[in-house]
C-alpha cells in the first residue's frame, strides 16, 4: 500500500457508528492505525469487531485486528480524553492524526432548554475537542508533525430556532479552531474543520451496516464526510484548507 497514510496513527472520537464509524473505516481503508472511542460498552466492542472483520476482508493475510483498538470513554470528562490519547500513543507509537467528531444536538427553545442539556452540548461538542487537541498536540510535535479534524456544521455559521445550544457550540468550534491553527501551525500540525449540512447517519443502524440509502436520494452519507477528511489529509501540505463546507448538491426545492 503507497497511500500518505500508511501507517500513521488516527485517534476518532464518537467512532462506533454514525459519521466517526467511516472515517475510522475509511481511514483502516488507506492503511493507518485507528484508535476510537465511545461512550457505550457494547457499540464499543460491536465497532471494533466490525472495523476488524471488514479490514481483514479487503487486506487478506493481514493482521487485520492488530491496526484497529478503543476504549470506552466519554469525552466531556478531561480524564477521560486524556487516557484516551495516552491509550493510542503507547497501543501504536505516538499520534499523527486526530478526528474529534463526538457530538450531539439538543434542539429546544432556550425557555425550554435545561442547564444540564446546555452543559452536555458544549462540554461534548467544545470542550471535548479542547481535551483532545490539549493532550494530542504534545504527541504530534515529538512525531514532527500532525493533522487536526474537527466535525463541525452548517450550523456553526448558520443559526436557527431551537439552535442556541448547538449552535453556539459549533460557532464556538470554528472559532477555537481558527485559533489552534494559528497556535500550532510552525509545529507542522495542520488544522481543518469540516461543516457538514444534512448528513444521513441512521444513528440507531448496528455500527458495520450499510449505510441507509440516502434520504430521497439527496443527503450527505458518512462516506462523504470520510471522504473528505482523507482528501484533506493528502492535499499538498504547503497549502492548508482549513475550512471546508459540506452540503448536499440537491436538497429539495423550497416551496
Amino acid at each position: 500500500m503507497t497511500s500518505e497514510l500508511k501507517d500513521k496513527v488516527a485517534v476518532v472520537t464518537g467512532a462506533t457508528r454514525g459519521i466517526g464509524y467511516r472515517i475510522a473505516e475509511a481511514l483502516l481503508g488507506e492503511g493507518a492505525n485507528v484508535f476510537i472511542c465511545g461512550r457505550d460498552p457494547a457499540f464499543l466492542r460491536s465497532a471494533l469487531e466490525s472495523l476488524g472483520s471488514a479490514l481483514y476482508q479487503t487486506v487478506q493475510g493481514s493482521a487485520a485486528g492488530e491496526r484497529v483498538d478503543g476504549i470506552v470513554a466519554d469525552v466531556r470528562r478531561y480524564d477521560d480524553c486524556r487516557k484516551l490519547i495516552e491509550s493510542a500513543a503507547k497501543r501504536f507509537g505516538g499520534i499523527d492524526i486526530l478526528v474529534n467528531n463526538a457530538g450531539i444536538g439538543i434542539m429546544k427553545p432556550v425557555d425550554q432548554l435545561t442547564p444540564e442539556e446546555w452543559d452536555a452540548t458544549l462540554e461534548t461538542n467544545l470542550s471535548g475537542v479542547f481535551y483532545c487537541c490539549r493532550e494530542a498536540i504534545g504527541w504530534m510535535r515529538k512525531r514532527g508533525g500532525g493533522y487536526i479534524f474537527n466535525i463541525s456544521s452548517l450550523a456553526g455559521v448558520n443559526p436557527f430556532a431551537g439552535g442556541s445550544a448547538y449552535n453556539a457550540s459549533k460557532f464556538g468550534l470554528n472559532g477555537f479552531s481558527e485559533a489552534m491553527m494559528q497556535d500550532v501551525r510552525y509545529d507542522g500540525i495542520r488544522v481543518s474543520y469540516i461543516m457538514p449540512g444534512s448528513v444521513d447517519t441512521d444513528f440507531g443502524a448496528a455500527p458495520g451496516s450499510k449505510a441507509r440509502a440516502r434520504e430521497a436520494g439527496w443527503k450527505l452519507t458518512g462516506e462523504d464526510i470520510a471522504k473528505a477528511v482523507i482528501d484533506l489529509y493528502k492535499f499538498p501540505p504547503a497549502a492548508l484548507a482549513s475550512r471546508i463546507e459540506l452540503r448536499p448538491a440537491q436538497p429539495p426545492r423550497k416551496k
